[in-house]
């Protein structure tokens, strides 16, 4: 009987050893679970940096294409008075005999 309980209080090495197994494996499984999320972290970082750089190239883009919309209508307003003059005002170009060019007197820097 006293034998018998000395089994019991000194653990057997098989199961000893499952033990250590066991826990080195649990170890390696959460560490690897650690590192796993470390690496998702970088990658959503990385991500982020990548998608906030996109973000602010559509922004630039767009400025662009606002100042290119005014550009246009610039351009095309032009035209569009020019022809709104002549057709609604009936205003137009006098031909070069009608056509009278004054020009100012100059003065030399010595008579200042």
């Amino acid at each position: 009987m006293n034998n018998k309980n000395d089994d019991e209080i000194l653990p057997n090495s098989k199961n000893g050893l499952k033990k250590v197994v066991v826990y080195a494996v649990l170890v390696a499984l959460v560490f690897t679970s650690a590192m796993m999320v470390v690496f998702q972290v970088f990658e959503y970082r990385h991500d982020y940096r990548d998608l906030s750089a996109y973000i602010r190239e559509r922004d630039d883009l767009n400025a662009e294409w606002g100042r290119l919309l005014i550009e246009q209508q610039t351009f095309g307003a032009t035209a569009q008075i020019g022809s709104r003059a002549v057709t609604q005002l009936r205003m137009f170009s006098p031909p070069a005999a009608h056509t009278v060019v004054i020009s100012l007197p100059t003065t030399s820097k010595q008579d200042k």
